[in-house]
């Protein structure tokens, strides 16, 4: 589908190229470089631009031309170097909608395959050319092509993988020109720092290759400029990645490179990155490298792990909510049937309590309309009449209570006696001289057990009057006057046990007479608590009660 509001000066050019012969084409399509020239770098018409010349199929018109051999186009390697350029910055920064997967999987990755092809071809050109003009301007279409790649690649990195597994790249790492070599190692050392991950994504023959001619260059040639190149791009690769220099330091294919690069003479350009280089390939720097290699699989391994565990706990996490929630359900239904069931008693409470409001209602009104039914002279004699009925009501509670009383006070008499019963019954069956024998057994251990009971009582009360004694030994010392306040015979009371109990019984004497003596009215609280009133005046019958409110008849 073409684009609304597209560029005159791409449809003119579109138009042009579609009307043209074939040998024409290359021509043409040079014109696309002044159209991106003239445009602001980075503004929305430059994309809607690229946009444009995409969708007329321009840039598939330059990626054929450039699949030609240069020289049936007019215009030769200049052409081709300024069609490489128009490509390489139509397909940098350009979105192509709903074509995506068609660039994406064809049309950058052949763009990058013909730059490959286009670098080989000058390769060629370039060593079998004999004049030194000839040769520089090969050499300067080299650097334009390679720039050109270069720039797509920065655009597009995901193409980086497949340039270092392509064939053609490899060849033109393998040239022995000095100038070539330069280039392509130049522009491997911009790639890899532009994304250096992916020389791990390629097989492991062709990074062998790699590594094998970069330290085969570092090693042989004579070259300054390309030992210079060769050791930063060395030192990058391993100092980027920790699986290359551990390949250098314990793979046989690299044995003794760091003696062989101790023997390297170091120019003053790349001295220090030598040095460098020596000292990641030296044991200590190898053993850092080992347990910081560790360190990052411990690490590794604990991402992994702690990543488990947390998709563990999110997958268990819809069925806790769950969990979480019915309990909540739950408990909040038991606490509604609770509040339910409160409701519901609290309103069958007030329902009885109107219901009796009610009745009681009504009872007084039968009662009125019944006391205006009966003669005034029969009132007296109605209201007598119920008094009793409530009199006897009343007595009958009361003589309930009383009998259900005496009966828990007679229970164990009553459980005692249905015992003996069963033990009587029970010995029964048992012979007479059994019966005489477990007699005079029961005698014996209860003649034994009342002179022990004897004992002990004349022990207590032995005990109870020493305590006595004591108690008034120390009641009447705490009492007694010191030596010095004593007067007549007062001290001689203490000189033997009989006197303090003789001061004693003496001072309760006096204390019982002054008691009598006192007038009857201060006798009366004190008296109060002594009542004991007989147990048969408190089961009087209540037939003799008075009831309040009523008069005798």
């Amino acid at each position: 589908m073409k684009p609304m509001g597209t560029d005159p000066r791409i449809l003119s050019l579109a138009a042009e190229v579609a009307k043209s012969p074939e040998q024409n084409v290359p021509v043409i399509l040079l014109k696309l470089k002044e159209i991106i020239n003239n445009t602001p770098l980075g503004s929305s018409e430059l994309k809607k631009i690229k946009q444009d010349i995409y969708c007329y199929d321009l840039i598939q018109y330059c990626l054929l031309v450039l699949s030609k051999d240069c020289s049936r186009i007019q215009g030769g390697w200049t052409t081709i170097s300024q069609l490489t350029q128009i490509l390489s910055h139509c397909c940098v920064g350009l979105e192509p909608g709903e074509d995506a997967e068609e660039f994406y999987n064809e049309l950058l990755p052949s763009a990058a395959e013909n730059f490959l092809v286009l670098g080989r071809r000058l390769q060629t050109c370039f060593i079998n050319a004999a004049k030194g003009e000839e040769k520089d301007a090969l050499l300067h279409f080299f650097e334009i092509v390679t720039d050109s790649l270069f720039w797509l690649l920065g655009g597009h990195v995901q193409l980086i993988q497949n340039v270092l597994q392509s064939d053609h790249f490899l060849h033109l790492l393998q040239t022995d020109n000095v100038q070539i070599g330069s280039t392509v190692m130049t522009m491997l050392q911009n790639i890899l720092q532009i994304n250096s991950g992916d020389l791990l994504r390629i097989e492991g023959k062709t990074l062998h290759s790699i590594l094998d001619e970069v330290i085969f260059k570092l090693l042989s040639t004579p070259s300054p400029v390309i030992r210079s190149t060769t050791t930063k791009l060395l030192l990058l690769m391993a100092e980027s990645h920790q699986e290359i220099l551990i390949l250098l330091r314990l793979s046989a294919c690299y044995k003794g490179l760091r003696s062989l690069l101790n023997k390297q003479e170091p120019g003053t350009e790349f001295s220090q990155e030598l040095t460098q280089l020596i000292g990641l390939l030296s044991p200590k720097v190898y053993q850092e490298v080992e347990e910081q290699k560790l360190h990052q699989a411990a690490c590794l391994i604990q991402a992994y792990w702690k990543g488990f565990q947390t998709r563990k706990r999110l997958k268990k996490l819809p069925s806790a909510v769950i969990t979480l929630q019915r309990s909540f359900r739950s408990k909040r239904a038991k606490m509604l049937l609770k509040l339910r069931r409160q409701k519901e008693e609290e309103d069958r409470r007030l329902q009885l309590q109107l219901q009796r409001q009610r009745a009681m209602r009504l009872s007084r009104e039968l009662r009125l309309s019944m006391l205006e039914i009966i003669h005034p002279g029969q009132v007296e004699k109605h209201n007598r009449e119920i008094e009793e009925k409530s009199a006897l009501i009343i007595q009958k509670h009361w003589r309930g209570y009383r009998e259900r009383k005496n009966f828990r006070q007679q229970r164990p008499s009553l459980m005692e006696y249905k015992a003996a019963v069963t033990l009587q019954r029970a010995g029964s069956q048992i012979s007479d001289v059994t019966s005489r024998e477990l007699h005079s057994q029961a005698q014996e251990q209860l003649q034994h057990y009342f002179m022990g009971r004897a004992l002990e009582e004349r022990a207590q009360q032995h005990r109870e009057a020493l305590m006595a004694q004591i108690s008034t030994n120390i009641e009447q010392l705490v009492k007694a006057p010191s030596l010095k306040e004593a007067e007549g015979k007062e001290p001689e009371l203490f000189l033997s046990r009989s006197r303090p109990v003789a001061a004693k019984a003496k001072q309760a004497h006096l204390t019982t007479l002054k008691h009598m003596q006192a007038p009857w009215w201060k006798k009366l609280e004190e008296e109060a608590d002594e009542i004991d009133v007989p147990k048969d005046e408190l089961s009087v019958e209540l037939g003799t009660l008075f009831i309040g409110g009523t008069k005798p008849p």
